[in-house]
């Protein structure tokens, strides 16, 4: 029988290290919706909780500590020769990267908390429910884990469904265990010892870790991040998967620094912000790479100022008749400096080499822009001369 905890690793074996902890009573199909898109910049690996999905419950005895479960995370990455590795946890897979992160800070490069708390309610609770388990089986909580862990308009969703066989089919024994564990678990005191960078997620509508559990997280661990978000319960990363994506894509993204900074400053947080939200695992790639190549190299080059790199990306646009394109340009070239009037010269110019058509298109477009930004008259030059 495998001494090593059920994993699955996905991504370029030589890309930075990313473990991923599931909630209790899920496997690592929970992150099925996140995965690939991590996989793209990351060794993302996935690993299921002792009798849960492929772990054997032996790997966890009955009276266990959250130290315990850590120390086979610590054993997986060993098995796979990763030393250093961010880690990423929902509800009790994030308090194994909390303990992680206070005893074993030199593994830990960058920590994410969702839907979890430095101490999960009161242990006597903990030990019913493991005792509970271990008399009548995993089938009675299973049958009301989907109202504990979505909103009440997600709970007849497939993939709730999904989950709730995974909880159904998980080993009384190990899913005790784990129990035993959340019981024993504190770790108020020692989250001011958290050295690594900290990104903390809450599910407005989780009533297992409400808001408050993550505001205690972030309020004791320096310089932690804390997001809430909105029409999500306890299994954040499911109910709200592309939500959960793009902050963690955001908080991961020291590969791409200067690349997001000059993307925000050009063309706003606001539609940076929109384009995250809209990232799926099939267009993720697409956005690491105009973010890591577009704006962090071409952008950032010293050879030419924003100013100019506006107007050049102006007439491109022209030239390939994208106007939904333009619309977000015409917007960025007025952040870096250009007036109404120098984006009517680069038009004008533009009409001339890519052709008159072209540039009338290019001009309606600017107008409306202008128009809305209450940065031209609304009233045409017939009324104004009547």
């Amino acid at each position: 029988m495998s001494t090593v905890l059920h994993h699955r690793a996905d991504g370029p074996a030589d890309a930075p290290a990313l473990l991923l902890g599931p909630s209790l009573g899920t496997t690592l199909a929970v992150w099925d919706a996140q995965a690939p898109a991590l996989a793209a910049t990351h060794r993302v690996v996935r690993w299921d909780l002792p009798g849960h999905g492929g772990s054997p419950a032996t790997l966890l005895a009955a009276g266990a500590t959250v130290a315990d479960l850590a120390a086979r995370v610590l054993d997986l990455a060993d098995h796979l020769g990763v030393d250093r590795f961010a880690y990423a946890g929902i509800s009790l897979g994030g308090a194994v990267g909390a303990h992680l992160a206070v005893h074993h800070p030199q593994r830990v490069t960058s920590l994410a908390l969702i839907c979890s708390s430095a101490r999960f309610g009161a242990p006597d609770a903990w030990r019913a429910r493991a005792a509970h388990v271990r008399t009548e089986g995993t089938g009675p909580l299973a049958d009301t884990a989907p109202g504990r862990w979505f909103t009440p308009a997600f709970t007849d969703e497939p993939v709730a469904r999904a989950l709730a066989a995974d909880h159904r089919a998980a080993d009384p024994q190990g899913y005790a265990a784990c129990c035993d564990a959340l019981a024993a678990f504190d770790l108020r005191a020692d989250l001011h010892l958290i050295t690594a960078p900290t990104l903390v997620l809450a599910g407005r509508d989780d009533p297992a870790t409400p808001p408050a559990h993550a505001r205690e997280l972030a309020d004791g661990i320096p310089g932690a991040t804390l997001t809430e978000i909105a029409r999500a319960s306890h299994l954040a990363p499911v109910e709200r998967p592309h939500a959960v994506l793009a902050a963690l894509r955001e908080h991961l993204g020291g590969q791409r620094p200067a690349g997001e900074r000059v993307r925000r400053a050009v063309l706003g947080d606001a539609h940076v912000d929109r384009a995250a939200a809209r990232t799926t695992a099939f267009t993720a790639p697409f956005q690491d790479f105009i973010t890591r190549y577009a704006w962090g190299d071409i952008w950032t080059r010293p050879g030419l100022d924003r100013r100019t790199r506006s107007c050049i990306t102006l007439t491109a646009l022209v030239a390939g008749g994208h106007h939904e394109e333009l619309v977000l340009h015409v917007r960025a070239a007025l952040r870096n400096g250009l007036t109404p009037e120098e984006i009517g010269e680069v038009l004008l110019q533009s009409a001339v080499y890519c052709g008159v058509p072209a540039a009338n298109a290019a001009f309606a477009v600017a107008d409306r822009v202008l128009r809305d930004d209450h940065l031209l008259p609304d009233h045409p030059l017939d009324d104004r001369n009547s």
